[in-house]
């Protein structure tokens, strides 16, 4: 049932990307392929046909940036019929994108058992389907697919030596950085495929340059192997070496010199990392490296040509078995997710964030340490600790373990990932759930009228009041801006550190409260006091705002100014409050993180930004948050395992050797 599942979701996917090229209009899909063979390219506009069809040189215009072989391959499409060749041109590439997903799971390095290998087909056409270089080579026509299916196929689907040279160097051919895997196969004792290819790719450029001299010249000479074709270098397309040291400001001959430089330390380490792990027997790790190696010393490795970096994933990072996930989940994220929702936007990371994909394709072939098959955690990575949950007091509560509480840290690189894009992809819901401004000042007059019914309309005296106490305004102000990210990471920090079963309780309520507030946003999106017109609030943080112009000032371009309900400034400090007096072990350090809401919940309120419904709304859902967990994993003490001890304490409720006493959940566990 899970295979026919599994094969579903890539077929609904395969179809689903199918279905979004073909209802692109005709200058939106298949760009280049139609600049290149067709008469509803670019220049199709104005009457001239694709450049295939121009006689003259290929790369007079630049819009053609694959090799003269390439070029003259393609030739016969350019008497197609322009509909027929995109429907037939998506459902081959999609054919393509499935084939190498099914030699990708058969190839994976073993010891592998059935069940994996009758799910990882289905796992890893559905990956490919999502990826960044399969999606964008699918929108705009691009041929970079082909060279990976001949090198896949070349090294695990032809029998003899021969072919498969033959196969690998057509690919070269058509992306000349594949040369690269001629020293793997030589190497690796496959010297007659390493001669072959190196021979077929040779046939095939001579072949070009009797038959089309000029663009030859141009290619190779001219444009340095197409180096200068295409997009600006240091544009964040191109995601090579090269494009980084440009966008980093390194021009001229000291950025070639460096590049060549940094270019050959990446090939010396990649291909000696490949070779090392194709002599082991994980021959799809050593392509896979290769072909990041490729892309970073390439002059110009664009999103479509980066579907090397995706393979990467298959080697195995890490003895115990809460890190063995964490490098796939570092790929699939860089390769399905922009940098932008991967790392937020600080002047600071703009190096690391533009950079992403080149950045993950270096790490994997010089630095990340991938298991060899003789490691004694290769096949079975040492298992996570679990703790037995202890029995809820209130037995008509119906617990359903769906997860058992793990004693030690996750994976630090996983949390992070998961936090932030956990993080972005709330702040994008957040920022689309608006119904318009009507509809959240209907909702706020409506607030109003609660409120006033139950006498606890104090916003409009609270915020007035203020004003005449600076310092207290200056404070809140400060406060309001200023510690609603540091507090709550600052607890994750430390109970990450300190006590990791802590942390995972306390984690997964944070998160189940912040979905259910974006289901408030939704739900019942709501103009904060110190946007409704007419009710004479002061916008103490913002400044003054135009409430007659939708765009009431520089907040309206990245946060949604409707979500006011519910609050989860106030929610998440409630959190931090209710995490501090569970598991501070001083009650002075309770009392105090108990301020953290108090000071919270009037700063919003003084400051205009939130209605006193709103911070009960932000305390249901953290109370739901906390319920939650409760209902799905039972209550927050675990049982320790034993171990032996002259006498017993006690910790979450449950007795605990002395041994464990003084460290709480820590590193131990």
């Amino acid at each position: 049932m899970a295979r026919v599942a599994l094969w579903l979701v890539a077929a609904v996917l395969a179809i689903r990307q199918m279905a979004h090229v073909l209802r692109l209009p005709p200058g939106q899909r298949l760009t280049d392929l139609e600049t290149w063979t067709g008469v509803n390219s670019v220049d199709g506009v104005n009457g001239v046909n694709g450049v295939l069809h121009v006689k003259g040189s290929l790369y007079d215009k630049e819009h053609f940036t694959g090799t003269p072989f390439a070029g003259l391959v393609l030739k016969p499409l350019t008497h197609s019929a322009e509909k027929a060749l995109g429907v037939a041109w998506t459902f081959s590439t999609l054919l393509l994108v499935a084939v190498i997903g099914v030699i990708v799971a058969r190839a994976l390095p073993g010891p592998v058992s059935r069940r994996s290998q009758l799910l990882a087909a289905p796992v890893a056409i559905s990956l490919l389907m999502v990826s960044l270089p399969v999606r964008n080579a699918l929108t705009t026509g691009q041929t970079s697919i082909i060279p990976v299916l001949l090198v896949l196929l070349g090294c695990f689907a032809v029998r003899g030596e021969r072919g498969s040279g033959v196969l690998i160097g057509i690919a070269a051919a058509l992306q000349p950085t594949v040369l690269l895997f001629v020293p793997l196969l030589w190497l690796t004792g496959r010297r007659r495929a390493a001669v072959t290819t190196a021979g077929t790719f040779a046939a095939a450029t001579a072949l070009t340059w009797a038959v089309m001299p000029h663009d030859s010249w141009t290619y190779w000479v001219h444009h340095v192997a197409g180096a200068g074709l295409g997009a600006r270098a240091d544009s964040l397309a191109n995601q090579s070496l090269h494009g980084a040291l440009l966008r980093l400001g390194l021009e001229g001959p000291l950025e070639i010199a460096l590049f060549l430089v940094l270019a050959a330390a990446v090939v010396f380490l990649g291909l000696r990392r490949a070779v090392r792990y194709a002599r082991d027997g994980q021959l799809l790790l050593a392509v896979a490296l290769t072909g990041c190696v490729a892309v970073a010393v390439s002059p110009t490795a664009w999103q479509h040509q980066l579907l090397w970096v995706l393979l990467a994933m298959v080697g195995r990072v890490g003895a115990k078995a809460r890190d063995r996930l964490a490098w796939p989940a570092v790929v699939v994220l860089v390769m399905t997710l922009p940098g932008t929702v991967l790392l937020p936007n600080m002047s600071a990371l703009y190096a690391i964030r533009d950079n992403v994909p080149l950045l993950t394709a270096l790490v994997a072939a010089c630095a990340v340490p991938f298991l060899p098959r003789t490691a004694e955690h290769f096949r079975a990575p040492v298992p996570t600790e679990y703790g037995t949950s202890v029995p809820a007091r209130w037995s008509r509560i119906p617990l359903l373990p769906f997860w058992r509480r793990v004693l030690s840290r996750p994976n630090l690189l996983m949390e992070l990932l998961v936090i932030r894009v956990g993080y972005s992809a709330y702040s994008h819901i957040r920022l689309a759930a608006s119904a318009g401004r009507e509809t959240a000042q209907a909702h706020g007059r409506t607030v109003v009228s609660i409120e006033r019914a139950l006498h606890i309309d104090i916003e409009h005296w609270a915020n007035h009041s203020i004003q005449h106490a600076k310092w207290l305004l200056s404070f809140f102000n400060f406060y309001y801006e200023t510690f609603h990210f540091i507090v709550p990471l600052t607890i994750l920090g430390v109970l990450y550190v300190r006590r990791p079963a802590d942390y995972r309780w306390a984690r997964s309520a944070l998160g189940f409260a912040t979905l259910l507030g974006l289901v408030g946003f939704w739900l019942f999106p709501l103009a904060p006091p110190r946007l409704m017109p007419g009710m004479g609030f002061i916008d103490t943080v913002h400044g003054p705002q135009d409430l007659a112009h939708p765009e009431y000032g520089p907040m309206t371009q990245v946060t949604n100014q409707y979500a006011a309900m519910p609050s989860l400034h106030f929610g998440w400090s409630l959190w931090c409050g209710i995490v501090i007096a569970v598991v501070a072990p001083k009650l002075w350090m309770k009392a105090l993180g108990l301020l953290h809401p108090l000071f919270t919940v009037c700063a919003i309120i003084t400051t205009a930004n939130h209605w006193v419904l709103d911070a009960i709304g932000g305390a249901t859902v953290v109370g739901a948050g906390f319920a939650l967990v409760h209902v799905l994993a039972g209550p927050r003490g675990i049982q320790l395992p034993e171990l032996p001890g002259p006498r017993a304490t006690t910790w979450g409720g449950t007795a605990m050797p002395a041994g464990r006493a003084g460290s709480g959940s820590g590193a131990s566990k």
